[in-house]
């Protein structure tokens, strides 16, 4: 067993030992803060499966990080369980205690109006993307050497996460007109129970008041870029508008009009559901095996399957680097440069 102490004392001492510090943010080329820490979170916390120790590392890893970038951030712990299906068929609960982080920074300004600390009276938008890598959930997995603990999930999904923790960095001291929450979730892999307990959450009137939630998932592997919509008007918008500053960039990106569903997109899947506007950020080729999204390139000798997703020998630092020279940087930096002036334009104090 281990105590959150001890794991609170491990991780302040790679905090402050092994991290690169925020505070150059400004200065460093656009995606280079994004792919630093993707590698940072792929070596230092592999196996990030929901309520492991690795996770609770990582997580409190990304609480504090957010902190000093002067967010208000806490840790939020919820029970959950999932299925496992063993060889000869029998199916039993295993439960857990997971945890997701959630950072925020209110509203500088409503015209000439100061912003009050009621979040329910605030407008707002949730930059979002899980943290936890694959759980085995059969014997069947164990056997295909999927998830575990040596997954360092680097597509799925540190890049989303590093993504979104350099947007943060960089709109830390931007005045705004709405809320801005960043949702680190975990225990996606094992069916978005993250994103369920942040949605049963919300109040009705929280609900109402999110004018979009943008979700980050699995950004290196996929052959290009897609930026798919929920059919709200603000979610529409949003797409319309980073492919718009994509083609401006030179950027290759996509979009599929009305597909925002996949069936393996599950944090995406649960927002929609509850009527938010959504839009999903993703690597993927739609063109291939059902078009759904789910067959991220071509199959070839390198990605037998066409995908890296739950695969410990081919979704780490090593095997991307080598057979997808020079990507984790370029999506880093494409990533950023399409997000960050979309959610200034969206999230920032028109003066």
């Amino acid at each position: 067993m281990f105590s959150r102490r001890r794991l609170k004392w491990a991780l302040f001492t790679l905090c402050f030992s092994t991290v690169l510090p925020l505070h150059a943010a400004t200065t460093q080329p656009i995606g280079r803060i994004a792919e630093q820490q993707i590698r940072h979170i792929s070596t230092y916390f592999p196996g990030r499966m929901a309520g492991s120790p690795a996770e609770l590392l990582a997580g409190e890893y990304i609480n504090h990080r957010f902190q000093q970038m002067g967010y208000q951030s806490n840790l939020r712990g919820f029970n959950t369980r999932y299925l496992y299906t063993s060889k000869n068929g029998k199916q039993s609960w295993h439960t857990l205690s997971a945890t997701s982080v959630i950072a925020a920074r209110n509203m500088t300004t409503l015209g000439k109006k100061q912003a009050t600390d009621n979040a329910d009276d605030q407008k707002q938008i949730i930059i979002m993307a899980h943290f936890d890598t694959y759980t085995p959930q059969s014997d069947k997995d164990l056997d295909k050497n999927l998830g575990g603990l040596t997954l360092q999930g680097v597509d799925d999904n540190a890049a989303g996460v590093r993504v979104m923790m350099e947007l943060a960095e960089q709109l830390k001291n931007t005045p705004l007109r709405y809320d801005l929450r960043f949702v680190a979730l975990s225990a996606e892999e094992i069916g978005a129970q993250g994103a369920k307990n942040y949605l049963q959450r919300m109040s009705k009137t929280e609900k109402a008041n999110t004018l979009l939630v943008i979700n980050l998932d699995s950004l290196i592997t996929g052959d290009r870029l897609y930026f798919n919509a929920s059919n709200q008007p603000s979610a529409i918008a949003a797409r319309d508008q980073a492919l718009t500053l994509a083609r401006r960039y030179g950027i290759t990106a996509a979009t599929v009009k009305n597909q925002i569903t996949s069936p393996c997109r599950a944090d995406k899947n649960i927002f929609y559901s509850a009527g938010l506007p959504v839009l999903s950020v993703e690597a993927s080729n739609y063109s291939l095996g059902n078009k759904d999204g789910c067959q991220q390139r071509a199959i070839s000798s390198h990605f037998p399957q066409g995908i890296t997703r739950h695969q410990s020998q081919l979704d780490n630092l090593n095997y991307l680097d080598k057979y997808l020279p020079g990507r984790i940087s370029k999506r880093s930096h494409d990533s950023v440069k399409i997000l960050l002036p979309l959610i200034q334009a969206l999230a920032a104090d028109k003066k």
